[in-house]
């Protein structure tokens, strides 16, 4: 909560699903696991909280080859759940004006093999010039985020894949596929829309999940995703998932 306080009501509720769930979820990891680290793909808010509450706090942290592995990590002392943490010692951390990630640390490579382009590229160097934004030094990683007020690193995209709109507002996809992915009956999904006046967004059905979505009465007329394709009752479901996506950005981004 705001005030960081759980009521009574709450508290009684996560013992039940303690008692019921977790515990079996806990006895699953081999019933000592207390932690564990994430890294690669983005775990999510969503799923870091889960855990957390089951009692197993994972510790996501982010990196990349060039960056031998981990830069920055979350810690038992410094935690920040929807983050990838704060930079290891000796690493420091930057945003470039168009908001990319920049790093300096003794883990960070010193170039490529025998490409002098790629990496005067990687550090913003052209024909031996610091780039314009003042990266000259500095790895440019790729990736898109923010650095809030306690340090924290905050991935919110990659530089490659953000859609410019006709009205030229900057759209990372990847906050709005994160979103639409984690309602339980959507597979994949591609949000596009680079030089259209609106941005859209590409579902498939889960497959797994869609058997499930049959059994409730009068939706036992569909077999396959596809006869179910025009049914209302799923175009409401994943529509729910839209909407959940879009109160995490702007208007103009929805």
């Amino acid at each position: 909560t705001e005030t960081g306080r759980v009521s009574l009501g709450l508290k009684l509720q996560h013992a039940v699903f303690d008692k019921l769930v977790y515990s079996k979820l806990r006895a699953a990891l081999g019933g000592n696991c207390i932690a564990a680290v994430s890294g690669g793909a983005p775990l999510g808010p969503r799923l870091g909280h889960f855990f957390r509450g089951v009692g197993v706090t994972i510790y996501e942290g982010y990196g990349l080859t060039e960056t031998t592995a981990g830069v920055t990590v979350n810690r038992p002392d410094a935690l920040k759940i929807g983050t990838v943490g704060r930079p290891i010692g000796g690493a420091t951390v930057r945003v470039a004006e168009d908001g990319e990630l920049l790093f300096k640390s003794p883990v960070v490579f010193q170039g490529y093999w025998k490409n002098p382009d790629a990496t005067n590229d990687a550090f913003g160097v052209s024909g031996g010039t610091p780039a314009s934004d003042g990266g000259g030094g500095w790895f440019h990683t790729g990736d898109i985020g923010e650095i809030d007020e306690d340090g924290f690193v905050r991935i919110t995209g990659r530089k490659k894949e953000l859609i410019v709109t006709a009205g030229g507002k900057n759209v990372a996809p990847a906050v709005l596929e994160d979103r639409v992915r984690a309602n339980w009956l959507v597979s994949p999904c591609l949000v596009v829309g680079d030089q259209q006046p609106f941005i859209a967004a590409l579902t498939t059905i889960d497959a797994e999940s869609f058997p499930a979505w049959l059994e409730p009465p009068g939706q036992q007329a569909a077999t396959t995703v596809a006869e179910a394709g025009d049914d209302p009752q799923l175009r409401a479901a994943v529509q729910a998932a839209i909407d959940d996506a879009n109160k995490a950005v702007s208007k103009a981004e929805s």
